[in-house]
């Protein structure tokens, strides 16, 4: 609406505009509560990206050593920073977590991440964009929040425990897996 909408009323109508703002916000804040250091109870969706690296007929994964899927093998990644394109914040991620360098390609799958805690309150929201990528140079090591790194045949991936998302991009979109 703008400044506009504002001077166009009298001011007890401004001021019961503010009023149910101020109250809306503050019935959305007590819906959730303070966010937390550690990413949890955020106050909007975060934006995250992720990268197929296959080599040798392997994937490349990592298990996950926190909230959320703490303890599961997934596609490698994370979050965005402000600036970067959706291949440069794969780059990154990639080299952080796995020691691994890729080159970033093209989007491929995107899917929501939401967890919530026993109240019902939203302790995580991701929206990650995974995007293939091809291998160049790195020996996988764990390394920022993954808490192992490796490559995984198709055959091994039954054997893991392996987040679902994960399972399912790999089977529908490069026929990997069982």
């Amino acid at each position: 609406m703008g400044a506009f909408f504002y001077l166009k009323r009298s001011a007890p109508q401004v001021k019961r505009s503010f009023k149910r703002l101020y109250f809306r916000r503050l019935y959305k804040t007590l819906q959730n509560p303070t966010p937390g250091a550690d990413g949890s109870y955020p106050t909007q969706a975060r934006v995250a990206v992720g990268a197929i690296v296959f080599k040798d007929s392997r994937v490349l994964l990592v298990r996950r050593g926190k909230p959320p899927a703490e303890d599961l093998w997934a596609i490698p990644g994370g979050r965005i920073e402000i600036g970067e394109t959706l291949q440069e914040a794969a780059e990154r991620e990639i080299l952080e977590e796995t020691g691994i360098a890729i080159r970033a390609l093209v989007p491929v799958y995107t899917f929501d991440v939401i967890d919530r805690d026993t109240r019902g309150h939203i302790r995580y929201h991701y929206v990650i964009v995974d995007l293939t990528a091809d291998y160049i140079r790195g020996e996988p090591r764990a390394g920022d929040d993954a808490s192992a790194a490796r490559w995984v045949s198709a055959k091994e991936l039954a054997t893991l425990k392996v987040s679902s998302k994960t399972r399912q991009l790999l089977k529908t979109h490069f026929d990997f897996g069982d």
